[in-house]
């Protein structure tokens, strides 16, 4: 056997080290890569900064295969100096910060071209000039604040409906499990369709719509292995369990609402920041109503009400302070991508709360469950309609 294994090992390593041999022959000869076309030139601007009254900021990221060099800037039809750093050549997946010295006006809107040295364009515009703010301590504990107000106060509401709900009977608690159903559906689908939009901005030499999907079922396959362990120990998962899931995956999904609020007020769109806000807020109060469901079959203690409240609605506070400060759209739609997975991941585990496996899942067919799940998504469509697209 050892012989075996070993022949194999050996095998094996010589196939890889040809392999390597190959490319790097093919790779070095520059075989089948003549080229015969101009070069395909791809430049992000991934962020404008307006970190003081007479200069803009902007930061490049190069996604294309050939490297870019900016030879040329215009702002609002004129061109302009600029300074570029490191360098105006940027390699594969390189970057550079461009600082320009232009006397932007406070509320209008400016369009920014950048050319390269082949004459190809890219394109930004800053759709409303205001100064970006900067990390001092009172900006900081606004934006946290704001998340407090959007995360944590309307879960803690929609919590504090649990001594109503408690009157409820078995059948009204199976259409609330119901009603959390819903609600998780439309929230995952959502959650999907935001870090899709932001894969969308990040180049495509990220594959970042790519990751998007992997890292949604590696969370979901990773979730389902933990709980199916613990469900191995002790036969089943507790209501506190289930309710703690829940306000986990709502908590992922809250930071990316964070991180939409953040960004909004960080560049200037006030007006958006304020919608969003309100819609959020409302979206939240709904939630905490379906993180409540679950413990109607136990006996939940003031602290797990706080600690659920803060689990899922803290991360809207985080999520303030990385869009208003340091967004990135890669990094965001990972983290929404992860949110994704354990939301769906939550939704099978209340599903099998509401379709009673013990009865070879009838019960899904119920008009208490179906009700409940048809409202829960009607109400969350109604909620993001405050929230403008």
């Amino acid at each position: 056997m050892s012989r075996t294994r070993s022949a194999g090992l050996i095998a094996g390593s010589v196939v890889i080290v040809l392999l390597v041999g190959l490319l790097a022959f093919l790779l070095g000869r520059n075989v089948g890569l003549e080229r015969a076309a101009p070069p395909i030139e791809e430049l992000t601007i991934q962020r404008i900064e307006l970190p003081q009254p007479g200069l803009i900021r902007l930061n490049l990221v190069n996604g294309g295969i050939d490297p870019v060099t900016v030879s040329q800037l215009m702002i609002d039809d004129a061109i302009w100096a600029f300074d570029i750093q490191p360098d105006p050549t940027i390699g594969r997946l390189g970057r550079a910060t461009i600082e320009i010295p232009y006397p932007w006006v406070e509320g209008e809107a400016h369009e920014i071209v950048l050319v390269s040295s082949t004459g190809v364009t890219f394109d930004a515009e800053i759709e409303v000039a205001t100064e970006t703010p900067q990390a001092t301590g009172g900006w900081f504990w606004r934006l946290g604040l704001l998340g407090f107000y959007i995360g944590v106060v309307p879960v803690a509401l929609g919590l504090a409906t649990y001594p109503f709900l408690r009157g409820l009977g078995s059948r009204g608690i199976d259409f609330l499990l119901a009603l959390t159903v819903g609600l998780l559906v439309f929230l995952a689908i959502d959650t999907l369709t935001e870090a899709l939009e932001l894969a969308s901005d990040v180049p495509e030499a990220f594959q970042t719509s790519i990751l998007v999907w992997i890292v949604t079922l590696a969370t979901v396959l990773g979730l389902l292995a933990l709980t199916g362990r613990r469900r191995a120990r002790s036969g089943t998962l507790s209501p506190l369990a289930i309710a703690t899931l829940i306000a986990f995956g709502i908590g992922l999904h809250n930071l990316g609402e964070g991180l939409a609020v953040g960004a909004a007020l960080a560049t200037g769109a006030v007006g958006l920041g304020t919608f969003l806000v309100v819609g959020f807020t409302l979206h939240n109060i709904t939630e905490g109503i379906g993180i409540a469901a679950p413990l109607l079959r136990g006996e939940p203690r003031i602290s797990h009400f706080a600690g659920l409240a803060l689990l899922a609605g803290g991360p809207a506070i985080l999520g303030t302070w990385i869009g208003g400060f340091v967004f990135s759209p890669f990094w965001g739609a990972l983290a929404l991508a992860v949110g994704t997975g354990a939301i769906l991941q939550v939704v099978y585990e209340v599903g099998r709360l509401v379709t009673r496996p013990e009865t070879g899942g009838v019960g899904l067919w119920r008009g208490e469950v179906l009700a409940g799940a048809a409202v829960g998504v009607l109400v969350m469509y109604a909620t993001a309609l405050v929230v403008p697209a």
